[in-house]
């Protein structure tokens, strides 16, 4: 994809932004929401979401599998969550969760922007690995599911937590 490709999806969340917040800013979680992202950890001594703070995600499609590094851009609990993934130590892609209130709850939005282009051999990949023709088309499908399995989640959590 090229710098400057984006997208984005959004719904509608019957629970508060600040639940939403603290469930996607948990990034030990991700796995549960995201059908590519396997799981995450806090790296560098980070243990919760603060600017600056960094993780490490392992993903797979098909039958790629591979991991990135993440820096935290926007912590602001109930409005933003969001991360820069990188690539040879460079910025690669901003994700970012935002948080509204609405009659109903909360609208999130989940978003990504392209911060530069991708190596050739990543599009390679996505063809040829991950059997992707569009990828941003791709990942809004993934954003969709993402935010369905958070409103799942969220909508029917215990109470205790």
């Amino acid at each position: 994809m090229k710098k400057g490709t984006s997208g984005k999806v959004a719904t509608t969340i019957d629970v508060s932004p600040e639940v939403l917040y603290d469930l996607v800013s948990d990034v030990r979680r991700m796995g549960e929401w995201s059908p590519e992202c396997r799981r995450c950890e806090w790296i560098d001594g980070a243990t919760h979401p603060a600017v600056g703070a960094r993780f490490k995600g392992r993903n797979a499609h098909g039958v790629a599998r591979w991991s990135t590094t993440t820096k935290v851009v926007a912590a602001e609990s109930g409005r933003e969550f969001a991360f820069v993934t990188g690539h040879l130590g460079r910025p690669m892609t901003k994700w970012s969760y935002r948080f509204e209130p609405a009659p109903d709850g909360t609208a999130v939005t989940e978003s990504f922007e392209m911060l530069r282009d991708q190596p050739w051999y990543f599009r390679l990949s996505d063809r040829f690995v991950m059997g992707v023709k569009d990828r941003r088309a791709d990942l809004e499908e993934n954003m969709a599911e993402t935010l369905q399995r958070l409103k799942v989640a969220a909508e029917h959590r215990d109470s205790s937590t």
